[in-house]
């Protein structure tokens, strides 16, 4: 027997799936059916003992000779009404459970993988307020899912290639090492790419594990006060071979300033928007980190900005997915992780972050509370 091919398979495959879905409406209308057959039917019986107590009683004579054509009937009406009403009920019952098989079905597709599922229900459904809000409320989820996908997937092209360039040049330069001859000079150059290459792997590593360590915490356990200014002070010291590599000036406008809050999570913040800040800059560029607090003292919002490209306004809001990358052609070293740790580790401390350009200048707003 010929086997079939896989063009052939994957035209069955639609098939399938309607059938699945065929058998799912059939089992769904036949329950349906039998529980209002289960109403007709105990109906039908409390009547019929209604009418053998009345006999019992008096009020109805048992006596077939003696039962008013009335009555008579009244039975026969009953018994009519009854199987017509089984019978419609079996026939029509598929016209309002048809909205419940959609979303069955799109539910289905979603657990399966498939994120194109949509639900539009027909007219009159369509019109009423509840069935508009339930179909753009999964709509909505479905896209959701559908871009988080998209974005799993690129991070996992992207994040294969930008693991695998740096090990390669480990294995390469560690090759010409071995090779006899070198002057002082190349050897140093050699370890230097060695030891560079090496701590941007551990920088990848570390973001992606301080992604699923934040995501899977939904409250702070390490909340003490401490000195807001200092900390900032002291992740610009770890940043300051990158902005001497740049020529970069910085302006650091603060006063001290106290916070409670959880100081390791905190930090990521500051190196994750600092190093944004560094890599999209231009060479001799500025970068500006301020401190303002409110009126009240209720809350803190520090500013981190630079003189780089400007974000369009419509991604405002999606830099701070997982993932996503504004600068696709890898001009620029990054993973779309930092942003989304910003975000979620802000949220942990019930804060928020927002992004704005203005006068030449993005810039990345940070506001927390002073108090957890």
């Amino acid at each position: 027997m010929k086997p079939k091919s896989k063009e052939s398979r994957w035209n069955v495959l639609p098939q399938l799936v309607r059938e699945t879905e065929k058998k799912q409406r059939w089992a769904l209308t036949l329950l349906v059916t039998g529980i209002v057959m289960g109403i007709f039917v105990t109906t039908l019986l409390v009547t019929i003992g209604i009418m053998l107590i009345l006999i019992k009683a008096g009020a109805l004579s048992d006596d077939p000779v003696v039962l008013t054509e009335g009555t008579k009937l009244l039975l026969i009406v009953a018994g009519a009404c009854t199987i017509v009403g089984i019978a419609l009920t079996f026939l029509l019952i598929r016209i309002p459970l048809s909205p419940v098989n959609k979303v069955i079905n799109a539910f289905n597709k979603l657990a399966s993988g498939d994120f194109s599922a949509r639900i539009s229900f027909g007219k009159p459904l369509c019109d009423h307020p509840t069935a508009q809000e339930f179909s753009a409320s999964f709509n909505v989820m479905a896209s959701e899912l559908d871009k988080t996908e998209m974005l799993r997937s690129d991070f996992i092209n992207n994040f294969s290639h930008e693991f695998k360039a740096p090990i390669a040049s480990i294995a390469g330069f560690a090759k010409l090492l071995k090779k006899p001859g070198l002057s002082e000079a190349q050897t140093r150059e050699y370890l230097d790419i060695i030891e560079e290459e090496s701590l941007r792997l551990s920088h990848m590593a570390t973001n992606v594990l301080n992604l699923n360590k934040v995501e899977s915490q939904t409250i702070l356990t390490d909340v003490t006060r401490f000195n807001l200014s200092e900390q900032i002070r002291g992740c610009v010291l770890l940043m300051d071979n990158q902005l001497e590599a740049k020529q970069l000036d910085l302006d650091l406008v603060f006063d001290e300033i106290p916070l409670m809050g959880s100081e390791d999570l905190l930090k990521q913040v500051w190196i994750n928007l600092l190093d944004n800040a560094i890599k999209f800059s231009p060479v001799g560029g500025k970068v500006t980190v301020c401190i303002t607090k409110d009126t009240d003292g209720r809350t803190v919002t520090v500013r981190i900005g630079n003189l780089g490209a400007p974000i369009p306004e419509e991604l405002r809001d999606e830099i701070f997915r997982k993932f996503y990358q504004i600068d696709t052609s890898k001009s620029v070293q990054g993973n779309g992780i930092g942003l989304a740790i910003v975000h979620q580790v802000t949220a942990l401390h019930h804060g928020s972050v927002r992004a704005d350009c203005r006068d030449g200048e993005t810039s990345f707003y940070v506001t927390l509370p002073t108090e957890q």
